[in-house]
């Protein structure tokens, strides 16, 4: 991405970058291509500008430093990797819990369930996937999670002995909700986005992330990548904690587009995602996602995580699940599709811009020292608290 998205040119776009310059990070707000730094007493972190009843209006009156530009700043990002030396982008999300929806989408839905079946071997999953294929096939895809109609598909799916745990959480009643990363955890346009080294078959998932305030209210979208470590997964769901939440496996941004006159719920109900995969051995690998296929409202994945029954007093962003599983062969035949060290991974939306990261270990990206803790006395010492 060498040039400002059009849809920067037209929406409220918000994150956050590392300054050196007072070892810490600053809150931005993207206007014509230039990054502003509007960090203050008011809005010391991203939880208190989205915790406004009316973002959109504070910023309009905020005039802010003047950083750099959009592409200096990306540029230098993919260059410094991390280097607190150097400016470059951070998540958008701070003080926010991070947590992700699974098997949200038919199709995935039947990837984890053949994850389940051949007990994370990926040897064994072509040949689960064509006899669950075959039960199965795409009888699920318009199937809302919860009805009656869902019930009966339940019934007759344990009758032939192919009922899973994925299946209960992608048609049942309740949704799977589960902590992806870290309070400030969660890498940046640019980073390194990280493997645990157990893992020898994984995959990106693309996916929306809602930014969501204490009371449960959706202010803005932005794209994640949900880093997935399918055979850690499919050996056991007790699994999934060290499957989705080891250094760097939470990738998040470039910005938050925030709710306004240009951008809603609606918009994200019906946003398409695309994703390349480009990998040092020459592979690359198209994929596309579309929330039109998604079995549950996100606005039914909000109220499921927050609510009298779960509060977030900081607010959180939510991954909402993705359509896209790979199954094409990248080495040997029936092996289906994992990341090699050095895949650049780039998901996209034309109304959210474009998420770019690149696969190393977990072990090998920088990393994470910097938690709640050294922010908050970063921000005292800068005399923002």
């Amino acid at each position: 991405m060498t040039t400002v998205n059009e849809a920067f040119e037209t929406g409220t776009f918000v994150g956050r970058v590392w300054r050196p310059d007072v070892a810490g990070p600053a809150l931005v707000v993207l206007r014509g291509g230039d990054l502003i730094d509007i960090t203050s007493k008011e809005v010391p972190t991203m939880r208190d500008l989205l915790e406004l009843d009316d973002p959109i209006g504070f910023l309009s009156g905020r005039q802010g430093e003047r950083l750099s530009t959009l592409e200096a700043v990306m540029a230098a990002s993919v260059e410094a990797a991390g280097d607190l030396s150097s400016i470059h982008l951070l998540a958008p999300c701070d003080l926010q819990a991070v947590k992700a929806c699974g098997v949200t989408f038919a199709r995935s839905m039947i990837e984890r369930v053949i994850e389940e079946k051949a007990a994370g071997n990926p040897a064994l999953a072509e040949t689960m996937r064509e006899r669950v294929t075959a039960i199965i096939g795409d009888s699920l895809r318009d199937l809302k999670a919860g009805s009656p109609e869902a019930a009966k598909v339940k019934a007759a799916l344990i009758e032939v002995g192919v009922w899973s745990q994925y299946l209960e959480v992608g048609i049942g009643p309740d949704a799977e909700v589960f902590s992806k990363a870290q309070v400030l955890a969660s890498v940046g346009w640019g980073a390194s986005v990280g493997l645990h080294p157990i893992s020898k078959w994984n995959n990106p998932e693309p996916e929306i992330v809602l930014a969501i305030d204490s009371q449960g209210r959706v202010k803005g979208a932005t794209l994640g990548n949900d880093v997935n470590l399918r055979d850690v997964e499919g050996r056991s769901a007790l699994l999934l904690g060290k499957a989705k939440d080891n250094n760097a496996s939470s990738a998040i941004g470039p910005f938050i587009r925030l709710f306004d006159d240009t951008y809603s719920i609606d918009d994200v109900r019906s946003a398409d995602l695309s994703l390349t995969i480009s990998g040092p051995d020459g592979f690359v690998l198209k994929g596309a996602s579309t929330m039109r296929e998604i079995s549950r409202d996100p606005l039914d994945l909000v109220a499921q995580t927050v609510g009298r029954h779960h509060q977030y007093p900081d607010g959180l962003v939510l991954f909402m699940g993705t359509l896209f599983a790979p199954v094409e062969d990248r080495d040997a035949p029936g092996q289906g599709f994992t990341h090699k060290i050095g895949d650049v991974v780039t998901i996209a939306n034309t109304e959210l811009g474009s998420l770019t990261n690149t696969v190393r270990l977990s072990t090998e990206c920088p990393p994470w020292t910097f938690g709640p803790s050294a922010l908050m006395r970063n921000l005292a010492a800068r005399g923002l608290l």
